[in-house]
């Protein structure tokens, strides 16, 4: 098996598929550690799919735990909201220079090939096989190709599954940010100001007075480059992001800016003897551009897939990805975009805010790990979901 990329989809499909007796091999352009734009934060759904993994947070150096996360409406009116108390792990923040290159070890512990520093350059499908063309290096022949390399992926193109023009739902901008000495410094902060609906800003807390500081706002045709460039310019300086992050805090390195997929409702997702899995799938969440607990789910159901459907039946392997996923992610994806319409208006979030404000304690804590992802977010429209521990499980790690 093939499976191109070597973040956090592609390490779960290899894994998961060397666990069940496969020979893997994980073909990545990059050379690790390498950095991606991102929040850093892992919500309980990626927890509980690293902790499948047999993944340890100790190998990531400035892995930060979060116990909720204080939320600022446009009107200024500031409520935090908290996760349980434990046990186990709801909420966490990892630099993904140092989570990404953690977690493909992993992949290399359980017995996976890792051809770094190699981009894909050509898929050809055949009826018994996928021939994957690598630059620098023979072609590589594979029963199945699972494509986890990303936004633009080159297998997503090579097997005629691209959509022209295409470039996401958000787009996203990312600094770390140091000598934070206010609240930031150990809360987790999102803030909806009226001109960034529906989307937000944010700060995630991390070790040592570091933060990782961005905003994301949706491709809806109102943003321009030059508007996202003069927002992100002036974000830190705002009077409740400076309140926050303390007087003498400062911006580090350079800021990163990266187009998010977000439409797994109605993207392609199979062709032939290849499964798209993560943001190649468009999986990213639409209501807040999470992505790395969609990437590691959509990574392990190809992979089970696979080994459900066996090297020669590969319409099976096409079918029973196509409704794992649909059963996973479809409901809470037209969810979350119902809901993100309702916060694209200052009226909503004001809303929004003043009802978590007036919740007692019970009703923010579940809030929040619904915001967490600790139960699928349409799971009270999706009884084949329901389970006796709803709302009741620890969290990841617990154990």
């Amino acid at each position: 098996m093939i499976v191109v990329g070597g973040g956090p989809a592609g390490v779960a499909a290899a894994t998961t598929l060397a666990a069940a007796g496969r020979d893997v091999r994980i073909v990545d352009k990059a050379v690790f550690p390498r950095d991606k734009c991102c929040g850093d934060g892992l919500t309980t759904l990626a927890l509980r799919e690293l902790e499948l993994l047999d993944f340890a947070p100790s190998t990531v150096a400035d892995w930060r735990v979060v116990g909720g996360a204080v939320l600022r409406a446009p009107s200024g009116r500031q409520v935090t909201v908290p996760l349980p108390d434990g046990p186990g792990t709801y909420a966490a923040v990892a630099p993904r220079l140092q989570f990404d290159d953690a977690l493909l070890d992993v992949a290399r512990k359980a017995g996976v090939s890792i051809v770094e520093g190699h981009a894909v350059t050509g898929v050809t499908d055949l009826d018994d096989r996928v021939v994957i063309d690598v630059a620098d290096r023979h072609p590589l022949v594979a029963r199945y190709v699972v494509a986890a390399d990303g936004m633009w992926s080159p297998v997503r193109k090579a097997a005629g599954l691209a959509v022209p023009g295409y470039l996401g739902e958000w787009h996203a901008f990312r600094q770390y940010a140091g000598a934070v000495t206010g609240a930031a410094a150990e809360q987790l902060h999102v803030w909806f100001d009226a001109d960034l609906l529906p989307g937000y800003s944010w700060s995630f807390p991390l070790p040592d007075g570091r933060v990782n500081l961005g905003f994301g706002v949706l491709r809806d045709g109102s943003w321009s480059g030059a508007q996202m460039q003069r927002a992100w310019s002036g974000l830190i300086d705002r009077p409740h992001v400076r309140a926050a992050l303390g007087p003498d805090a400062a911006l580090e390195g350079r800021h990163t800016a990266w187009p998010i997929p977000a439409r797994i409702d109605r993207a392609p997702i199979v062709a032939g003897r290849v499964l798209l899995t993560g943001d190649a799938a468009m999986a990213t969440d639409v209501l807040t551009g999470e992505g790395i607990g969609q990437a590691l789910l959509t990574g392990r159901l190809a992979a089970e897939a696979i080994v459900s459907a066996g090297a020669r039946q590969p319409d099976v392997a096409r079918n029973r990805y196509t409704a794992a996923v649909h059963h996973h992610l479809v409901a809470d994806h037209r969810m979350s975009a119902a809901l993100s319409r309702v916060l694209a208006h200052r009226r909503g979030a004001d809303g929004a805010i003043a009802i978590l404000d007036h919740a007692g304690a019970w009703s923010r804590r579940n809030f929040a790990r619904w915001m967490f992802e600790d139960e699928p977010r349409a799971v009270a429209l999706t009884p084949s979901r329901w389970h006796r521990r709803l709302l009741s499980r620890p969290g990841a790690y617990a154990r």
